[in-house]
Formats: C-alpha cells, sequence, structure tokens
C-alpha cells in the first residue's frame, strides 16, 4: 500500500506535465502543426534560415581541419520536449553548449555523439583515435563557437541586431542531464561527412522561445486587407464586397462586361474619364532636415580600430602558443594598415609614432562604393 509519496518518477511527469503518463511509444518528437509547439510555418521558416548559412558553416569548419573538407547536407528541423529529447540522443554525448547572451538570449548549442565527436576533434588536433579529454572538448568547443559566429551574423544581418554568444562551455555528459526548458526545444540535425570518413549527425539546439523569437523577426508582416473602397475608387462587382453594401460611385467606376478585359472605366457624366497620370518628383531631396537629423548625432562614440593583419591557425597552434611565439601576419612590412570604425574599412594609414605613442596617418578613405560592398 502506497504511504502517499511520490516517487522520483512520478515527480518528473508531474514537472513535466505529464500526469504521470506514460510516454507513448515512439513519441520523441512532437507534431509541429497547427497548435503545436512549433507549427508547420515557423519551421519551414526556421529551416530556410539555417538552409542558408549551412554551407558556410560546413566552410569554416573545413578550414579548422588537417587536410580535409566537410560537408553539410540538407538539415532537418524538429520540435522535441525534455522527454523527446532524452529519447533522441541515448547513451553518452558530448554538449557544447553557446547560448545567446546578447541581441537576442536563449539557450543554444550542440549535441555529438561520442563517435561524431571523437571524429571532429580528431581531425582537428591532427590524431587518429582521440581520447575525448579536457584538450578534445576544448577544441570541440572553439570549433562550434567559430561556426556559432556564422550563424550569429547571418541572423543578425536579417532582423538588424548585433548577437553576440557566451563564452561557452562543452562537456561528455548524458541527455538526461543537459536542461531542457519547459517551453521544450528546437533541434536542427545536420547530416555531415568528413573527407574519407562515414557520414555523421551534428545535432544544433535551440530553445523553443528563442527560435520563436527568431522565426517571429523573419516572419513578414501581415498584408493589409483589401478595402472595399479605397482613394475614391468602387468597385462596383454585381454585389456587395467583404460583407459591405456597395457605396455610391466616386471619381469613377469599375464594372464588369466593358471593355479593358471585362472592365470599363466611365467617367461621372457616363464618358470616359481620362486624366494625365501625376508621378512623384524621384530627386532626392537636398533640403536643410538633413543637416540637422545628422547634428544629433555628432557626440555619439563609435569603435576605431586600426589592423596590422590577419592569420589563421589550427586549434592546436593556437593552444601551443607561448610567451615569445612569433605570428606571421597576411601584410608585407611597410603596407598599408587597415582602419575599421564598428569593424567596417572605412580608410588606409601607415603606422607613425607620436611621442611615446603609435599612431596612425591616413593615406586613403576608401570609397562609397566599396564600404557599401563591405556592408553587403
Amino acid at each position: 500500500m502506497s504511504d502517499g509519496s511520490l516517487s522520483q518518477d512520478e515527480i518528473d511527469a508531474l514537472l513535466q506535465g505529464t500526469g504521470g503518463a506514460e510516454p507513448e511509444p515512439g513519441g520523441a518528437e512532437q507534431p509541429a502543426s497547427g497548435g503545436g509547439a512549433f507549427s508547420d510555418q515557423e519551421r519551414q521558416t526556421f529551416l530556410d534560415l539555417v538552409n542558408s548559412f549551412k554551407d558556410a558553416q560546413a566552410s569554416n569548419l573545413s578550414g579548422l581541419m588537417v587536410s580535409k573538407s566537410v560537408t553539410i547536407g540538407t538539415p532537418e528541423v524538429s520540435y522535441l520536449d525534455a522527454r523527446g529529447f532524452v529519447g533522441a540522443h541515448p547513451g553518452d554525448i558530448i554538449s557544447v553548449r553557446l547560448d545567446f547572451s546578447e541581441g537576442l538570449t536563449g539557450g543554444h548549442g550542440f549535441i555529438l555523439s561520442e563517435d561524431t565527436a571523437v571524429s571532429v576533434a580528431g581531425n582537428i588536433v591532427g590524431q587518429e583515435d582521440l581520447e575525448l579529454n579536457d584538450m578534445a572538448l576544448e577544441a570541440l568547443k572553439e570549433a562550434f563557437s567559430t561556426i556559432t559566429g556564422v550563424a550569429l551574423t547571418t541572423i543578425g544581418d536579417k532582423i538588424g541586431a548585433t548577437i553576440m554568444p557566451s563564452p561557452g562551455e562543452s562537456e561528455k555528459t548524458t541527455a538526461d542531464r543537459v536542461p531542457i526548458p519547459p517551453s521544450g526545444v528546437v533541434q536542427v540535425a545536420y547530416p555531415v561527412t568528413v573527407e574519407g570518413e562515414n557520414s555523421h549527425t551534428i545535432y544544433e539546439i535551440y530553445d523553443a522561445d528563442l527560435a520563436k523569437a527568431i522565426t517571429l523577426k523573419l516572419s513578414p508582416p501581415p498584408s493589409a486587407g483589401v478595402q472595399g473602397q479605397a482613394a475614391g475608387m468602387d468597385f462596383g462587382l454585381g454585389g456587395d464586397m467583404m460583407g459591405q453594401e456597395e457605396p455610391a460611385a466616386s471619381g469613377f467606376n469599375i464594372q464588369p462586361g466593358g471593355q479593358m478585359g471585362g472592365m470599363q472605366m466611365m467617367g461621372p457624366g457616363g464618358g470616359p474619364n481620362v486624366q494625365q497620370v501625376q508621378f512623384p518628383n524621384l530627386t532626392p531631396s537636398t533640403g536643410g532636415q538633413d543637416t540637422g537629423n545628422i547634428s544629433l548625432l555628432m557626440d555619439v562614440y563609435m569603435e576605431m580600430t586600426v589592423e596590422l593583419g590577419r592569420t589563421k591557425k589550427p586549434i592546436r597552434e593556437i593552444l601551443g602558443m607561448g610567451e615569445g611565439t612569433i605570428i606571421e601576419l597576411d601584410k608585407l612590412a611597410g603596407e598599408p594598415v587597415d582602419i575599421l570604425v564598428n569593424h567596417k574599412l572605412i580608410a588606409t594609414g601607415e603606422v607613425v609614432v607620436i611621442d611615446e605613442n603609435f599612431g596612425v596617418r591616413v593615406t586613403e578613405i576608401v570609397s562609397p562604393t566599396e564600404r557599401m560592398k563591405d556592408i553587403t
């Protein structure tokens, strides 16, 4: 006989809102159709989004690996609740958590099986049959931080925001220890092929609320409904329109059965009403209002950076750097340095010394055309 206390399984069931009911067999994925946690329309919008940056992610992942290319196939988007997530990822897994912390906030990360983690980390550090130790986990965190940056840049450009990730963490764990919010998660399954190896699947996980926020910002606003009377026009189509009574004619009528593909335009007196089309002036205004507006921004500070050069290094070399390490950059000695404002190139210059400080003498201003290319 029960003493009235609840077992741990019953407590977990209540917290997940199942009321202690047994899970349906094969019910890992929740339906994503009308009224579900992630609708078909939201799923398609999100799928279009991840398709737009998956090739760039594959290119970046290829650049991190030693002499091997990576291809990413067509991803699949699904919604999972906590129980479905555990059922979808049995056994030990590698969790790389990279939450969104600025611009948009919410849980985000990647899930890899042990075999997939060994393949990816081993090709990054150049070691076969790699043990999933702290060095391997750190390599995975840095790799997925890089490809997350590609996604954040694309999402930010599409919604007009700057999105930043958290520093991130990676660990070997099990699915039941991964925190899943009550609203569930949206999972993106990427089929990944590393050159010369079997295919793998990498899972990207978004909190459902975060995924919904992204799709909401990506979805176009609903179009305005058509009104029966607009700008003095009467659509006399043989009855009322949208349940409204037919308004009195004003200006001209469009009626079926006449000319112009079944429509005849009639003036107030019964004859054709012909008027000259008036187009708006497309000449850009040069009034003083713009000057007044820009003056409001004159005291706003912007980050200016002088970039001496760049380079790419495998993670194994970065982890092996220490005091005295020399890093070779992609610019020649004496070549102009880049001057950037908010990470956008605006000018080039030469390095000078002012008293005991470094400075830069501007030698060339980048043309507006080149700046627009950099923005797009």
